[in-house]
């Protein structure tokens, strides 16, 4: 699972997916201007992956309806249940099918915020 940043803004990136215990939101990658990263190594082994993103420079976000954890710092939470409850807080991300392929690049540009500005 590859993103990349194809604005010119600096941006931050959280990552919520199914793995063998349940759900796991991991985050911050911090991707910098037409920049590249890989987040999870290896085939992909689910179809449904989520993402979160912020624009560090110019303000706003990708993000979506599905609710899960995320917190200011770097963080694995397990679990997408009562996230302000546990200490964390909560973010929409927005829903990325792979159609079952093995490996997959995303592409964040300034026009497809689903739910941003």
């Amino acid at each position: 699972m590859r993103l990349c940043n194809m604005t010119s803004s600096r941006v931050g990136i959280a990552l919520g997916y199914r793995d063998a215990q349940g759900w796991v939101t991991e985050g911050w990658w911090n991707l910098k201007a037409r920049a590249c990263e890989t987040l999870l190594k290896g085939q992909l082994g689910g179809r449904f992956y989520y993402i979160y993103a912020i624009d560090y420079d110019r303000g706003g976000e990708w993000s979506g309806r599905s609710f899960m954890c995320t917190r200011e710092r770097e963080f694995t939470i397990r679990g997408t249940e009562d996230c302000l409850a546990r200490g964390f807080d909560r973010s929409g991300f927005f829903e990325v099918d792979t159609g079952e392929q093995k490996s997959w690049t995303i592409q964040l540009t300034e026009t497809n915020r689903p739910g941003g500005q």
